[in-house]
């Protein structure tokens, strides 16, 4: 299966590692997956890595870590953002088909990368095959019921169901905690940047005429779950 184009870090890398670097400014996704189940000492698989910028936290306190991406030009960026660090891997692949050997990972890590709910199905089989008894997995997804970017991102993308998407979470054995983890800016220009490869032309311009400054409160779900 081929998989799906991502219309931000595919098309602008530079513009979604302004995204990166903006959001959760205090930490607040790694504290809670921490407090869940830390990844010291163990290995991590981070599923569409992307240009790579959270391999370097992993690999801070992991004993290795493992980045899959399915768009080459990304998997160069990811490999040369971590060629110092020698207990990291990039490899080229989809979740779909994970290129891992079977109960080879302790923690694995998904952040708008594919899983969104339904739909998402092979991915969540392919947890299942790689991910180690003692193991967890973690999603991070949009919160389209709270937030000033989950109302954005509720008109932009109206097709998402909030509630199907819990459900269906929910019925695959996932938790969920609500995180209020942000976006700051260093400048406005830098905002408008990312807004305008987030959403559609027309709900991210009424979103920035809606909105002054440089930060907006942001809620993201992180989904769960214990192997």
């Amino acid at each position: 299966m081929k998989p799906r184009p991502s219309p931000n870090i595919w098309n602008t890398p530079e513009l979604y590692e302004l995204e990166n670097r903006a959001a959760d400014p205090h930490d607040r996704l790694a504290a809670a997956m921490r407090e869940i189940d830390d990844w010291a000492g163990r290995t991590v698989l981070d599923i569409g890595c992307g240009s790579g910028f959270h391999l370097p936290l992993w690999a801070g306190s992991a004993a290795q870590v493992i980045g899959v991406e399915p768009h080459p030009p990304l998997v160069a960026l990811a490999r040369r953002r971590t060629r110092s660090l020698d207990h990291v891997r990039v490899l080229e692949g989809g979740a779909q088909a994970l290129p891992v050997p079977d109960a080879s990972v302790d923690v694995a890590h998904a952040r708008w990368a594919y899983f969104f709910g339904p739909g998402s199905e092979p991915g969540l089989r392919e947890l299942d095959r790689v991910v180690r008894r003692g193991g967890t997995a973690f999603v991070v997804d949009n919160d389209p019921t709270r937030s000033t970017f989950g109302r954005w991102f509720g008109r932009g993308f109206p097709e998402v169901d909030p509630e199907a998407v819990e459900r269906f979470w929910s019925m695959h054995g996932w938790q969920r905690r609500q995180i209020d983890m942000g976006w700051s800016f260093t400048s406005r220009e830098d905002l408008e940047s990312v807004v305008r490869i987030e959403l559609p032309p027309e709900a991210a311009e009424e979103a920035l005429a809606s909105h002054t400054g440089t930060e907006v409160d942001y809620a993201v779900n992180l989904w769960w779950r214990h192997f």
